[in-house]
């Protein structure tokens, strides 16, 4: 089969000669034409302007042979963790080729690609590189082409007339027209499409949109800690979410993701996550399913994400600056032994002490301080203190947190002294 990987949100004339080439591919092969269509939350972390049954139906009438939907990825992964899994289900579904779009040649794609096949590292791709998703998708192949699973690769030039068509242009262009698919974004679009898409507005399907009433309830009431659990938001973001309260106007929500340095990619998909209430844990045991099956490029399984956090710190504790020490990791170093719990001492009253007890749970966040903190919940009595660690494990488990999908836990114990201290697990299992 000749795959497709897209939101084609909605169809417009770029996607149709992309069905064109491929279903031309897809006859000299003898084969079919499949789009894998992604469904729920779009590439991007957003939900969809159009619905995912118009959209299969626009593709359908422009050729394609089936349309098999993908969801459940893109609210709780980055792309370069959704992108070996879509290729993965693509090669076991019997895909031998996949075809895409760009304005810049295969070679320069090659050429670009190559350094993060090599590493096996798709993690950080460099904002300014063309057509990035493009380059992650070429490298992931290549770098599965190593296992002898990868599918041959085909680069069609995008369609640049009238003008470049943009999915994003099209989307703003009708909202600002009242719903009304304006003449100038007609001539973007081929016929069918813009059929099905005045159906889809008549019926009030179109616009999709986030459930902003849930999005503002919980970033209005939630902990801290509450907040730590959920995938994606790291102690700063926490921080100025907590500090921005009270949201009223949905632009708010997304000014305390930018005060907190979100991009707009990470902003969607932190907000998806928070509106989902897809937690760490949830996204761990995803990630953990898929390291088994062998489908996660080594260079981003958990146990490096955790490897990393420790050696930076251990790094930045004999001086030597978190940036360099990153590029030591990962040009490949030597790591030993990573611990997997700490224990952190308490500031604890004589009255607190002796209302608490071993193996009460302690959840950790970050406090508006920015310190690393617990609470301690027995009964009506709640206990928050900030937590006692050396300077490396601080910095160890404040990368953790940050992690973004790493949860941690803590629990109550009593050393040989019987002075309360928090056990600090780490959870990579």
């Amino acid at each position: 089969m000749i795959g497709i990987s897209a939101d084609f949100d909605p169809v417009h004339k770029g996607h149709e000669e992309l069905i064109k080439q491929g279903k031309k591919i897809a006859n000299e092969k003898k084969t079919e034409l499949v789009i894998y269509m992604n469904k729920g939350y779009s590439a991007n972390h957003a939900p969809f302007f159009t619905p995912f049954e118009a959209r299969k139906e626009m593709a359908l009438a422009l050729g394609a042979d089936k349309v098999v939907g993908v969801e459940g990825l893109h609210h709780r992964l980055v792309l370069s963790y959704s992108v070996p899994i879509r290729l993965s289900m693509m090669i076991k579904d019997g895909v031998t080729d996949y075809i895409t779009a760009a304005d810049i040649s295969l070679k320069e794609v090659k050429n670009y690609a190559k350094k993060f096949t090599a590493e096996g590292n798709f993690l950080g791709i460099p904002q300014d590189f063309p057509n990035r998703n493009v380059i992650r998708w070429y490298a992931i192949n290549d770098f599965l082409g190593e296992s002898g699973d990868n599918l041959e690769f085909h680069l069609i030039n995008e369609v640049n007339a009238p003008r470049k068509i943009s999915g994003r242009f099209i989307r703003k262009s009708i909202l600002e027209n009242d719903m009304v698919i304006p003449k100038e974004t007609k001539k973007l679009l081929p016929k069918t499409t813009i059929e099905i898409l005045e159906r889809e507005i008549k019926k009030e399907n179109i616009p999709g949109t986030r459930n902003l009433k849930v999005l503002k309830h919980k970033m209005n009431t939630y902990s801290r800690h509450n907040f730590t659990n959920i995938a994606y938001l790291n102690g700063k973001a926490i921080n100025k979410i907590v500090e921005g309260r009270f949201y009223k106007e949905d632009e708010s929500i997304w000014a305390s993701f930018r005060r907190a340095g979100y991009g707009p990619v990470m902003t969607r998909l932190a907000a998806s996550a928070l509106e989902e209430e897809v937690t760490k844990d949830e996204v761990l045991k995803l990630m953990k399913f898929y390291e088994k099956e062998g489908i996660i490029p080594p260079g981003q399984t958990i146990s490096k994400t955790i490897e990393r956090a420790w050696y930076v710190a251990s790094e930045v504790d004999n001086g030597i600056s978190a940036k360099e020490a990153n590029e030591k990791f990962r040009l490949g170093v030597d790591i030993k032994a990573v611990p997997l719990t700490l224990e952190a001492g308490l500031n604890l009253t004589k009255f607190e002490a002796k209302k608490v007890e071993e193996n009460i749970k302690s959840n950790i966040f970050i406090d508006k301080d920015n310190k690393i903190s617990c609470q301690i919940k027995k009964g009506k009595i709640k206990i928050k203190t900030n937590l006692k660690l050396p300077s490396k494990e601080v910095t160890y488990l404040r990368y953790i947190i940050d992690s973004r999908y790493i949860p941690v836990s803590g629990k109550l114990i009593k050393n040989k002294r019987g002075d309360y201290r928090v056990k600090i697990t780490i959870h990579d299992n």
